[in-house]
């Protein structure tokens, strides 16, 4: 048995080393080129996961991508090879391959083994791009296990890199015998006039985790992103990858249409007014330090152009998706453009809605959330160096941008919301009169709050006298049925389970939302016990976690009143409580149409049969006609739920273990909002065209008269 001999590390220090004396300047370490990169990732490319690989490609992209914006490249393309690798492709000017004067090494070689080299500090190369800390495409060479790159210019130029350091593969693969060694390899003449650069890595698994993989539909969404960015490029995305089986694939990107197609594309909900395009310019001065003549680094004031280019719309919904970008580089976390942009449309909007008497003088000015409510926005602008926060480049820290976005946004939608043009004038109304609405319904949801939660609800006291509630607390379990009228309440109390089903009647047709101002919606009595039973609020405001109740079922009757009801009801939902139907929790019972009673039914066999049609009914007939089984004459038809007896109403709609319910979905509320918007709707025209065209194919033997 041996001695355990080890000692704390602090016990093998001195005295000296103790008080820190010894402490010297050979301590330190100094990081040559790309040993800080491969030493640090996670400050160059954000971390070693999944994102930080999508980084280094945007890298590479990027590099193509402001060969496009500088007018040089229109046909970029990135393949995703089986070996692991990733190449793109451009048809831009190509690196270049001449000798830069100050490092003796070609520009290949400078853009891809240099830190803070490239063609976006002089000013000469880019008015404006995605790149700027000219790190990228040495980061990407660095932690990278091998890259090659080559350029078209008159002749084929190429070389290869292992981990940052330039040299000769002698056959395929990152694991290839390597011979380290400097400069650029000519290779066959091209034609003329063809110029282009591709870049093929592998990622080095030394730096990234092992779990790290390329995102296809990432990689899809931000090759569609850029097209649409740079009107007139083109991006093809190839995947030769197999994967769990699938086949390769290929994703061409071209939109021409630029950020007007891209707010288009982003919105989700019906217009409001037509996408409207906000473009201007500013100056703003900056200093910056300037290389002069003798290799110094002067500070000097230079004066900047920053360009601006909006495209907006407001739709009938209540989210808002504001994308951002400088340069066609997103910019996920805003930054000075967003704060000009939401600022200026803030004030706009309030100035104009103040002039217009719009907003009553008693009124307190609309707020961010209330102008921005269903608006869907691309804000981007343009200029050369702008300041970013870190090499992610996720906020644009320029502060001029506040100013000149602001003053760009204000004027162009100022002109819009005050435009005599009769589309226009008519579009702006429409959207002014939707935030206002936004504006009252927060005030009157603050108001409402109080009678949000269900505990707080029965405590005050609030809720409807006309509502029977369950006894269950346990939401997943509850459910609500809306009852059309009053006698078919007597009857559902007597058929309900009132341990988890809760009732709430109606009294006929409730008022119709579609044409409806939100204040008068919340004044009407069966419109705001509705909202208040279901107690999770309205609108934008609508917090479906605080619905007191699983499912909402509409249980009307089996006739004409009872679907223009429940086309009633779903106008509703769609309009202030979508995210109830989005769950999957809202529900419209299914009532039979008729009752058959057999004489002397067979054993097993039901004394009553249902049916939910007249063409189930002709067919059950039918087939008992043929099977001899003999029924009643006088068959039963139900001309509304009151008609039922309590354990018909039970048995056939609801009791959960024998009625049929029809779950609504976002497809069913859009149909019926279409067809209420034609029938009873504000425009008169459809509606009459409607009606004439129709009253041809009526059958009379279907009005239930």
């Amino acid at each position: 048995m041996t001695a355990d001999t080890s000692v704390p590390s602090s016990a093998l220090l001195t005295g000296a080393d103790r008080d820190g004396s010894n402490y010297t300047a050979r301590h330190l370490l100094v990081l040559e080129g790309l040993e800080a990169v491969r030493k640090r990732p996670g400050m160059y490319i954000g971390s070693t996961d999944s994102r930080g690989l999508m980084h280094c490609l945007w890298e590479i992209i990027d590099n193509s991508v402001d060969e496009a914006l500088g007018g040089y490249c229109d046909h970029i393309e990135v393949v995703l090879h089986e070996d692991g690798s990733v190449e793109v492709k451009d048809n831009g000017r190509g690196i270049p391959v001449d000798v830069e004067p100050k490092t003796g090494l070609s520009g290949v070689e400078v853009v891809m083994t240099k830190l803070h080299a490239g063609g976006k500090f002089g000013g000469g190369s880019y008015a404006a791009s995605g790149g700027l800390h000219g790190v990228g495409a040495s980061v990407v060479n660095a932690l990278s296990a091998r890259l090659d790159v080559e350029v078209d210019r008159g002749t084929t130029h190429s070389i290869s890199f292992r981990r940052g350091v330039p040299g000769i593969f002698t056959e395929q693969g990152p694991d290839a015998p390597f011979d380290p060694g400097s400069g650029l390899r000519k290779g066959k003449r091209v034609p003329k006039g063809r110029t282009g650069t591709r870049i093929r890595y592998w990622a080095d698994r030394q730096i990234f985790l092992k779990d790290a993989r390329l995102s296809l539909e990432t990689l899809y969404q931000r090759a569609r992103q850029t097209a649409f960015l740079v009107p007139g490029l083109t991006i093809v995305v190839r995947d030769e990858r197999a994967i769990d089986g699938a086949g390769k694939t290929e994703e061409v990107f071209r939109y021409d249409g630029g950020i007007s197609e891209f707010c288009e594309y982003l919105a989700e909900d019906k217009a409001v007014c037509d996408v409207l395009r906000l473009s201007g310019q500013g100056t703003f001065k900056e200093t910056v330090p300037v290389l002069d003549d003798r290799g110094h680094m002067t500070p000097t004031e230079v004066t900047r152009e920053l360009g601006v280019d909006v495209a907006l719309r407001w739709g009938t919904g209540y989210d808002t998706t504001v994308r951002s970008f400088v340069n066609i580089i997103a910019t996920p976390k805003g930054g000075t453009h967003v704060s000009g942009f939401e600022r200026a449309v803030t004030r706009t909007v309030n100035e104009v809605l103040r002039a217009s008497k719009l907003l009553r003088v008693a009124e307190d000015d609309v707020v961010k959330d209330d102008a921005l409510e269903g608006l869907t926005a691309v804000v981007t602008v343009r200029l050369a160096e702008p300041q970013f926060e870190g090499q992610t480049k996720e906020v644009l820290g320029t502060s001029a941008a506040t100013r000149i976005v602001g003053q760009v946004v204000a004027k162009e939608l100022k002109a819009f919301l005050t435009s005599t043009k009769r589309d226009d004038k008519q579009q702006a109304r429409a959207v002014m009169e939707k935030i206002v609405a936004a504006a009252r319904t927060r005030i009157a949801a603050r108001q409402h709050k109080e009678a949000q939660r269900r505990k707080t609800a029965l405590e005050s006291s609030s809720l409807p006298a006309k509502l029977a509630d369950c006894r269950s607390d346990d939401v997943d379990r509850s459910e609500l049925f809306i009852v059309e009228g009053d006698s078919a309440l007597g009857t559902a109390k007597l058929a309900r389970n009132s341990e988890f089903q809760a009732l709430l009647p109606i009294r006929g047709k409730i008022l119709n939302v579609q044409k409806s101002s939100v204040s008068d919606m919340l004044k009407n009595a069966e419109c705001g016990a509705i909202i208040q039973v279901i107690g999770a609020g309205s609108g934008r405001t609508f917090d479906i976690d605080a619905a007191r109740y699983g499912k909402v079922i509409m249980m009307t009757d089996a006739d004409v009143d009872g679907s223009h009801i429940r086309t009633l009801l779903l106008t509703l939902f769609q309009r202030y409580m979508r995210p109830m139907v989005e769950a999957g929790r809202v529900f419209a019972a299914v009532p039979p149409l008729h009752r058959i009673e057999l004489v002397q039914p067979k054993k097993g066999q039901d004394k009553y049969v249902y049916t939910y049609s007249d063409h189930e009914l002709r067919q059950t007939l039918l087939e008992y006609q043929r099977k001899g089984v003999r029924y009643k004459d006088s068959i039963q038809r139900y001309k509304g739920l009151g008609e039922m007896d309590a354990d018909q109403l039970a048995e056939t709609t609801m009791d959960p273990r024998h009625r049929t319910l029809r779950r609504i979905n976002i497809g069913d509320l859009e149909a019926a909002e279409q067809v209420f918007d034609l029938l009873m709707g504000n425009e008169v025209a459809p509606r009459k065209e409607f009606i004439t065209s129709s009253a041809a194919t009526l059958d009379r033997s279907r009005i239930d008269a």
